[in-house]
């Protein structure tokens, strides 16, 4: 494939199942779709393939965004299974959010790689700070807000979800703990979110790259490449299943400081491959 030899090609297969694996457990978790995890080995996966620089960064997100559609609908539906997901927040959330998916699609398509390697960094440092730091007295108020406030939080969590290629699980769970609600539940609700933000965020990022389609390498749909989503997609999409009985089996507070070492070391990843 473009000239790549077989046995680099079978040992990024062999990174992208890996990572798929890690993401999937990360998934269940956490609540979140593993983007952080699937971007930077994607991008290694586009390096080699020589996709350019100036649309590799956007690939990588787009890509990443369709393959946590299946983990996002596997983790929601379990945590679902256990009633620790607030579907009324989902609910209220769902549209706001897919309107910030699209808008941070647009964006997307005109920023350069390292802005979304930054914003990703920002936002995760500060809901790891949040992680390490919050507890019950550490809340914004005791209880969710209305609706337009509720709208203005779930287009936060979708803006930020297609800027850094993930399913919103990071910001979604640092807003309502913010709020009063237990880590469980949170992070049972951020998957749920997270599948309306995936799906949109896929069809977004496949319209705004079909101006850049022949700077795509073969088999992609805009900024998403079909070789990736089906590589990796399975793989993550199984091994949620596990991370959400990890999750119901950690205590709260080990939970919200392992939740705070996966969010900084992403950061660090980004930063330094920013650098």
């Amino acid at each position: 494939m473009l000239g790549v030899p077989l046995s680099e090609i079978a040992w990024l297969v062999v990174m992208i199942l890996i990572g798929g694996v890690i993401t999937g457990v990360l998934a269940g978790l956490f609540g979140i779709g593993g983007g952080g995890i699937i971007v930077p080995v994607l991008y290694e996966v586009f390096r080699v393939l020589s996709v350019p620089e100036d649309v590799r960064m956007q690939l990588c997100i787009g890509t990443s965004l369709a393959i946590i559609i299946p983990t996002a609908i596997r983790s929601y539906r379990a945590h679902a299974a256990r009633g620790a997901a607030l579907r009324d927040v989902v609910r209220k959330w769902a549209i706001p959010a897919v309107v910030g998916v699209w808008v941070g699609a647009l964006i997307a398509a005109v920023a350069s790689g390292e802005f979304l390697k930054i914003a990703f960094a920002v936002i995760a440092t500060f809901v790891a700070i949040k992680s390490f730091l919050g507890n019950d007295n550490w809340q914004v108020a005791k209880e969710l807000p209305g609706q337009p406030a509720m709208s203005g939080y779930g287009f936060l969590v979708g803006l930020c979800a297609s800027l850094m290629g993930v399913s919103g699980g990071s910001v979604s769970n640092a807003v309502l703990m913010l709020h009063g609600v237990p880590i469980h539940n949170s992070v049972a609700t951020s998957a749920g979110i997270g599948v309306p933000i995936t799906i949109a965020g896929a069809v977004g990022y496949m319209l705004a790259g079909l101006a850049y389609q022949s700077q795509m390498p073969p088999l992609s749909i805009g900024f998403v490449s079909i070789i990736g989503v089906v590589l990796m997609a399975p793989v993550t999409s199984y091994m949620a299943g596990y991370g959400v009985k990890l999750a119901h089996w950690m205590p709260r507070r080990k939970l919200e400081i392992a939740f705070g070492i996966f969010l900084l070391l992403v950061s660090a990843r980004f930063v330094v491959s920013a650098l």
